[in-house]
């Protein structure tokens, strides 16, 4: 009896050193730039569907919102990843804080002008009362202003809500293709849409930033990153259920019908699949955007010459990203 407990207990100890070693998920917190909405959709795919377990990943999403200031939050270190601008990311370059983006998963910024039915194309704001925040003057405002002569008297304060547009239609607003537009149609209008992406307004959108430091020491973990929410993308755009879940989940005002507008809009426009991502892969970027973006930031004194812009991205992560489905 004794001989063959040693033997049952040598054939235990070979089988345990043959084994795979087992590793505990490497832990990530990624911060959004709003409250869970269908443009976040992927991400929340790749946690529902179990894609970031897959690729050894243990991801948490913390919501924005208005009073987040995603930069601040990133750069004091409670949250490893940030989804950043690319107009943000550059200023943040010029101020000496060492941020970069790894991926890019909206080839198209989803910001908009949206116009009463009469209006059919850009050139007819002119003239019009625009409502469009503050922020915008450090983006896309003074892009409009010099492509088609707007000026800083048409504008009124923008308080995130449809009704002084609704009540006045010689009027337009800023918005987001993908939500504004829903709210308007909801009051009996059909707004025109006209997408800034589509008259060669820059920017990536739904960017993936991070300190460099952390591109420095956990760079495996940021490739599985960017691969996995790729393939998170992939599967929310066939069927979003999942993230969808998880999304009235953390954001339970958001319904729908909301969501299922978002989705559209997002296939509509091809924010997520289209342009390069079409043939290089959904989060691919190219020096040749970021240059455009650059070139934009300088002839509209948003942003320094001198500045290195090369620093705020890498390519590195973007190769051999998952395609769009077919």
């Amino acid at each position: 009896m004794r001989t063959t407990l040693l033997r049952c207990l040598s054939v235990l100890a070979s089988l345990s050193f043959f084994a795979a070693p087992t590793h505990a998920a490497d832990k990530l917190v990624f911060g959004t730039n709003w409250y869970a909405q269908a443009e976040h959709g992927g991400f929340y795919q790749a946690i529902a569907t179990g894609i970031y377990k897959k690729h050894g990943l243990d991801v948490e999403i913390k919501m924005g919102g208005p009073q987040v200031s995603g930069m601040q939050v990133l750069a004091g270190g409670l949250i490893d990843l940030w989804m950043g601008y690319d107009f943000q990311t550059l200023k943040a370059i010029e101020q000496g804080v060492p941020v970069t983006t790894v991926a890019a998963y909206f080839q198209k910024d989803p910001q908009v002008m949206l116009g009463h039915p009469d209006v059919k194309r850009f050139e007819d704001l002119k003239g019009k009362t625009l409502f469009v925040g503050a922020a915008s003057d450090s983006s896309f405002w003074p892009w409009l202003k010099a492509l088609y002569g707007y000026n800083d008297s048409q504008k009124r304060p923008y308080a995130f809500t449809v009704q002084p547009f609704l009540m006045d239609k010689n009027s337009a607003q800023q918005g987001y293709a993908t939500s504004e537009p829903y709210a308007i149609e909801q009051a009996g209008v059909k707004p025109t849409i006209l997408l800034l992406a589509d008259a060669g307004y820059p920017p990536y959108a739904t960017t993936v930033v991070a300190m460099q430091k952390t591109v420095d020491t956990r760079s495996d973990v940021i490739a599985r990153f960017v691969k996995a929410s790729a393939e998170g993308w992939v599967s929310y755009l066939k069927d979003p259920a999942p993230g969808n879940a998880l999304i009235k989940r953390d954001n339970p005002k958001m319904t729908d019908a909301q969501i299922a507008y978002g989705i559209n809009k997002m296939r509509e426009f091809g924010l997520v699949d289209g342009g390069d991502a079409a043939k290089l892969g959904i989060g691919v970027m190219t020096d040749a955007r970021w240059k455009a973006t650059y070139d934009t930031m300088v002839k509209t004194g948003l942003l320094k010459a001198e500045v290195d812009y090369r620093k705020g991205y890498t390519l590195k992560y973007v190769t051999g990203l998952p395609l769009p489905a077919k």
